[in-house]
């Protein structure tokens, strides 16, 4: 991974681990985790399809691309790439983690306190995308 990839995806991992060490539980610290999550799908995409040889330079993928509909997100993420989204590995459910972290992003960022549960699954998700996606 590429140092200025990298130094994004430690920030949000020392958030994540932060509030999973924290005895006041993750809740305590949901605003910070909303948008680090956030932040860091985006990273961990953009960081793939660099990896991959298919991001143009200088791209960038807006966060909220992620919470259109997947032919709506592919359409928009496919002309930051110099290749057809189509032709990437698990894209599709790659989008679908995506969607699942930013759908609830402002609610979660701006709004009353979610669950433990909710948190943790977002967590979990965007743990399990980064391993798979850093071991391909």
């Amino acid at each position: 991974m590429k140092p200025k990839y990298k130094e994004i995806i430690d920030e949000i991992m020392d958030e994540i681990e932060a509030s999973l060490k924290d005895p006041k539980g993750v809740t305590n610290h949901q605003r910070r985790l909303a948008f680090s999550l956030s932040l860091g799908m985006v990273t961990l995409l953009e960081a793939y399809l660099d990896k991959l040889g298919v991001l143009k330079p200088g791209a960038k993928i807006n966060h909220l691309w992620l919470k259109k509909k997947r032919e709506n997100a592919k359409k928009l993420i496919s002309s930051q790439m110099i290749s057809n989204a189509d032709n990437i590995k698990n894209f599709d459910r790659i989008l679908d983690a995506g969607f699942e972290i930013e759908n609830e992003r402002n609610e979660i960022a701006y709004g009353i306190k979610v669950s433990e549960n909710v948190l943790n699954e977002k967590i979990n998700l965007f743990l399990s995308l980064k391993k798979e996606l850093e071991n391909d």
